[in-house]
């Protein structure tokens, strides 16, 4: 399956996931309505637009079902994937020992989580080495685990991905207080273990909300306007021998030790417009008014909140703005993005929103299910060749 890694398009389309290759392209490839397309149009790669003159719009991303392994497999094979994903998301099993049901009183089982110990870390560490030879050098990988399992993990992606590639263990936030019976602390909270291929990995600054109460907080004082700020020192520590900013200013030098922010002409001009305050000792301070800093908002740290669904669409569905906010961090707008325990399509639905392309596997009939339907509303382009039908055309070339 050959990809268009040309570059980025741009931000007013939908990003495309064309395929010039006879590898995946054009089997058993669907419509976002599930309608079998034409003979004319089933293959991305031909370069012929059908007929009546206009281009087909190209599927942005694939949903695959079957073992993800060999799915995996066959994706790194292709050299149009092969070291170009930047980022991978995914939510393993959990090596619970249970079965998950579709919903209460539901007999349908979405997925079987019943590997535990040795086999269970096997069967990730597999799944880890080929996930690694997809991701391109700037690209990273999202672990989503619980705690009980979680440091076994962490040590298997250190192996994969060497101990300096650790990141961040972002812990996360997942539901209410419960009260649990056990004698233990409630359990809140997964972890999601960050991990790069390399030094170079893709980084867009992750920021969030100041709360109300951060903002008064920070923000205590008011002015005649009733507008929020808070002062500053004017002064910075070292000394400045022979620069503008060791000079005095207004008659009055740097405390010791020490040299002005800005030059004089620069604190003149700040004076000018009000934005330095003198305390009764006659010392300077800048102004910081919260409308500066407040639509910036502050930078995310290492715990989140993201709750999950209340009434899941399937279980273990993950909240869409956690997978937005991983997204938007380690991808950039035209990205490949890739979730191998793809679940309900959380990932896909998140990467088709903020134009990145995708992939999802999952071996449950039941996720898929679930998935294309949310794809479909949000009217995303993806194709879904099987490899039933990837094996018949193998056979038959």
């Amino acid at each position: 399956m050959a990809v268009d890694v040309s570059g980025p398009p741009s931000m007013e389309a939908a990003p495309t996931f064309p395929g010039a290759g006879p590898s995946l392209a054009g089997v058993d490839r669907r419509s976002r309505r599930g309608r079998a397309p034409s003979a004319a149009s089933s293959s991305p790669s031909s370069g012929a637009p059908p007929p009546g003159g206009t281009e087909r719009k190209r599927p942005e991303g694939l949903l695959l079902e079957g073992d993800n392994l060999e799915w995996l497999l066959r994706l790194k094979a292709d050299p149009a994937i092969r070291g170009k994903v930047d980022l991978v998301y995914i939510d393993p099993p959990f090596s619970t020992g249970r079965a998950f049901q579709v919903g209460r009183g539901s007999s349908e089982v979405a997925y079987l989580d019943t590997l535990r110990g040795d086999p269970f870390l096997a069967f990730l560490r597999s799944r880890l080495k080929e996930l690694r030879g997809l991701l391109s050098d700037r690209g990273s990988i999202y672990v989503h685990i619980d705690c009980k399992v979680g440091h076994r993990v962490r040590l298997l992606l250190d192996e994969v991905f060497g101990e300096d590639r650790f990141i961040n263990e972002i812990a996360r936030v997942k539901c209410n207080p419960k009260n649990f019976r056990r004698a233990a602390y409630g359990n809140v909270k997964d972890v999601l273990l960050f991990y790069s291929k390399t030094a170079d990995r893709i980084w867009n600054e992750s920021r969030e909300r100041l709360p109300p109460e951060d903002v008064e907080r920070l923000f205590p004082l008011l002015d005649p306007q009733g507008r929020r700020y808070t002062t500053n020192p004017l002064h910075a520590p070292g000394v400045t021998r022979d620069g503008p900013t060791g000079r005095s200013w207004k008659g009055l030098p740097p405390p010791e030790g020490r040299h002005w922010r800005y030059d004089p002409s620069t604190l003149t001009r700040l004076d000018g417009e009000g934005r330095i305050e003198w305390s009764e000792r006659g010392n300077p301070r800048l102004r910081i008014y919260a409308e500066e800093k407040v639509p910036r908002g502050k930078k995310r740290q290492d715990i989140w909140e993201f709750k999950d669904p209340p009434y899941p669409s399937y279980p273990t569905e993950k909240n869409l703005e956690l997978l937005r906010t991983v997204i938007a961090a380690s991808s950039d707008p035209g990205s490949l993005v890739l979730d191998a325990f793809c679940g309900s399509g959380t990932t896909l639905l998140a990467a088709h929103e903020l134009h990145r392309r995708w992939i999802g596997i999952d071996a449950s009939p039941v996720a898929l299910r679930v998935a294309r339907a949310r794809l479909e509303r949000a009217h995303a382009r993806f194709g879904t060749p099987t490899l039933t039908a990837l094996e018949g055309a193998r056979r038959e070339g």
